[in-house]
């Protein structure tokens, strides 16, 4: 594992760097057209599986670029069942800084990511330091159904193939806070990893989403 100094962590595990960060986009062999096959979509996005753009699965600034070529171009209907996208997740723009996007507007792919961690990291720094049998059941159920229904949906299935490899070593560790900590700080990773960003040291993990940094700058 790539250790990472506390002052680096912050930004890792606040910036772009998460699992449900996926997005996908046009490629040179797989063009993104509209019905008349005329209007190509912008780099970046996503279809839901009913051919309709997904907001939650595409950047701010893909979304931006769809909506100012539907208002430059009216007649083009990028809503077509036929339009195709791949899933490369490092192909999509970089979505704008926080800063720049109002507060009350729709999460993208990455605010949906960020928020999404924050939840996931807390829940494993709250497990029990020891799981009985029901708590164990409890949080492995809520995994397989978080999986399922998350709202980007290139990134559910992304979770869901990443816990079935079939060496087994992705699957949920659930015994304890320690194991499950670790494996989800692992689970993050995998994601910088794809997207090319620094891995976290796991061994920084309770510090970071429990018991705050020894430098008592969370005190």
């Amino acid at each position: 594992m790539a250790q990472a100094p506390p002052e680096q962590i912050n930004a890792q595990f606040g910036g772009k760097s998460n699992l449900f960060a996926q997005t996908a986009s046009g490629s040179s062999d797989s063009q993104d057209h509209n019905a008349t096959g005329n209007a190509q979509l912008p780099k970046g996005v996503v279809l839901d599986k009913d051919g309709k753009p997904c907001r939650t699965c595409t950047s701010m600034s893909s979304w931006r670029a769809l909506t100012k070529q539907a208002q430059a171009d009216p007649s083009a209907n990028t809503s077509s069942s036929s339009t195709t996208t791949s899933t490369n997740p490092l192909a999509a723009p970089a979505t704008p800084s926080p800063s720049s996007i109002p507060s009350d507007c729709p999460p993208d792919v990455e605010a949906l990511g960020r928020s999404t961690w924050t939840l996931l990291h807390s829940m494993a720094a709250t497990y029990p330091e020891k799981a009985d049998t029901k708590q164990q059941e409890d949080m492995g159920g809520f995994l397989k159904l978080f999986s399922r229904l998350y709202p980007c949906w290139v990134c559910a299935d992304d979770f869901q193939g990443w816990m079935a490899h079939p060496s087994g070593n992705n699957r949920p560790k659930l015994g304890g806070r320690k194991e499950f900590g670790w494996w989800m700080c692992e689970a993050h990773n995998e994601v910088n990893r794809k997207l090319g960003k620094p891995e976290f040291d796991c061994r920084f993990w309770e510090e970071r989403w429990r018991s705050g940094w020894k430098d008592g700058r969370c005190d």
